[in-house]
């Protein structure tokens, strides 16, 4: 390799163990694994396994509550 250059993982979900990737889409409301996976526009994922891709929803949910609390915060508003 060339001095200064670097590799750089393209992928820094990937979990070389899993033997794949999961998928929540938000489109057929179901986990989707690499065989099957819908267009990037209607999934969530990649997760390790089908349980975390079939919590995607309530993360997002528990995430946007915690950044609209703290948005608030930062406006000085009362929550």
């Amino acid at each position: 390799m060339a001095a200064g250059w670097f590799a750089v993982h393209s992928d820094p979900m990937s979990d070389s163990g899993s033997g794949g990737h999961h998928y929540w889409c938000t489109r057929h409301h179901r986990v989707e694994t690499d065989a099957d996976v819908c267009p990037a526009k209607h999934v969530l994922g990649p997760y390790a396994s089908a349980a975390d891709a079939e919590n995607a929803l309530q993360q997002v949910r528990e995430r946007n509550e915690a950044w609209d609390a703290e948005d608030a915060r930062w406006a000085g508003e009362d929550r």
